[in-house]
């Protein structure tokens, strides 16, 4: 059968535009749910009768939205899991510094940042703001949309040997704001906002290129944009859910943040986010503990988070005979090592939903002599008990300021999601 898909390249250029932190995908993502028809629940209130129909609930940076047709679906659930964080630098809690006649910001790299592809670009600020608003704590979502930071790159007239540099985190990453004097930064962000610089409690500001995502391409089959990794997933997801018709299971999109450092916060992966909402969804119906145990063990994940596609210039450094391509189709990632949570029942029940979605399937393995990254997979699997398999789409320059992935990679990707979820 034929999957229908409302993803598109473009439809994922203007998700990513308006979501420059993750606080801004959930944002995103509740306001498409919203048009759906899905309705935002509270953790601190009673859920009776939340479990059939279409709900999402937000904590923090991170959101669980569900589509259960009736009661009866709550009987197993399939997840399609994602992260809403991407590889940043970030705002340092003293921010403010002066040094050679200029105003500059203390910056930290957040996760896996390939620090290099952060100089010479213009860069906004995005996040959120904590205030006092008469003695409880509110917060506003800040997106700074405009060139106010940039991080310049070292002549190379002046480095050692005009190859290039060695960049040091705490040293050589502080952004240039202007010339001379400036107001504290949190007092621009809280003016921006509409706060009262007096009222903030606390922030989690981070910098993202301003430079809205781009079709590219002599034929326009490529998508030039930040935060793919893992966006990407985040988009592919929701459409997903939206377009997946009744499949007699609870269909369900979680994305998480703090994944690209390890997802140990109340909102990661490693949390009780996932399982807190599958035993509330079927305590609702009546279920009891038993029931609750009884459908984890029929339910299954697929761990969305994009993979390495073959780079043309560093084609070595990719596993002989597991090249990815670029228009491609999704990709089944596996390690014998665990670092994505693939075993045989997962990959087939994947391979299965990109059958069902006529499809191509490409299949990944890491060189065994590098590293290999990791996904909220495992940490998935572990947690909950959930049969759990890694999937992704393939992209360039992960981890970078500004990645690459295949226009057509977009809907199929989506495609496929949809397919499993309806399974």
């Amino acid at each position: 059968m034929t999957v229908t898909t409302s993803a598109s390249a473009a439809g994922l250029a203007e998700f990513i535009d308006a979501s420059p932190s993750p606080f801004h995908v959930c944002a995103t993502v509740a306001a498409e749910l919203d048009g759906a028809g899905y309705t935002r629940l509270s953790e601190t209130e009673a859920w009776a009768g939340a479990a059939a129909g279409r709900h999402y609930v937000v904590r923090g940076g991170s959101i669980i939205a569900w589509n259960a047709e009736s009661s009866s679906d709550a009987s197993r659930f399939r997840i399609v899991g994602g992260h809403t964080d991407s590889p940043n630098l970030r705002v340092k809690q003293h921010p403010d510094r002066s040094s050679a006649g200029l105003a500059t910001v203390a910056l930290e790299p957040y996760g896996g940042a390939w620090l290099n592809s952060w100089l010479d670009r213009d860069l906004g600020l995005s996040g959120r703001l904590a205030y006092d608003d008469a003695g409880t704590v509110a917060f506003k979502l800040v997106r700074i949309n405009e060139p106010i930071l940039r991080v310049p790159q070292l002549a190379i007239h002046l480095s050692e040997d005009r190859k290039g540099v060695t960049l040091n985190p705490q040293r050589h990453v502080d952004a240039i704001r202007g010339v001379g004097d400036a107001d504290p930064l949190l007092d621009y962000v809280a003016d921006h906002v509409g706060i009262n610089p007096t009222a903030v409690l606390g922030w989690e500001l981070m910098t993202h290129d301003v430079a809205p995502s781009q079709i590219i391409g002599a034929a326009g089959d490529l998508l030039s944009a930040p935060r793919l990794d893992n966006q990407g997933t985040c988009y592919a997801g929701l459409r997903a859910l939206l377009d997946a018709e009744p499949s007699g299971a609870v269909t369900m999109l979680a994305l998480f943040d703090h994944e690209e450092v390890g997802s140990g916060s109340e909102r990661g992966a490693s949390s009780d986010f996932l399982v807190t909402v599958c035993e509330r969804i079927l305590a609702a119906t009546g279920g009891n503990r038993d029931d609750f145990l009884r459908t984890m063990a029929a339910s299954i994940c697929v761990s969305g988070d994009m993979a390495h596609a073959t780079h043309p210039n560093y084609s070595d450094r990719h596993e002989p005979s597991h090249h990815i391509a670029v228009n491609g189709g999704p990709v089944l990632k596996v390690n014998q090592n665990l670092r994505y949570a693939s075993d045989a029942i997962g990959e087939a029940e994947f391979a299965l939903a990109c059958r069902d979605a006529e499809v191509p399937l490409q299949r990944y393995i890491h060189r065994a002599d590098l590293p290999c990254g990791s996904t909220i997979g495992p940490l998935t699997a572990t947690r909950t008990g959930l049969l759990t398999v890694d999937v992704g789409a393939p992209q360039l320059a992960m981890h970078s300021a500004r990645e690459l992935m295949g226009t057509d990679d977009v809907p199929m990707y989506s495609a496929a999601l949809a397919a499993f979820l309806r399974r």
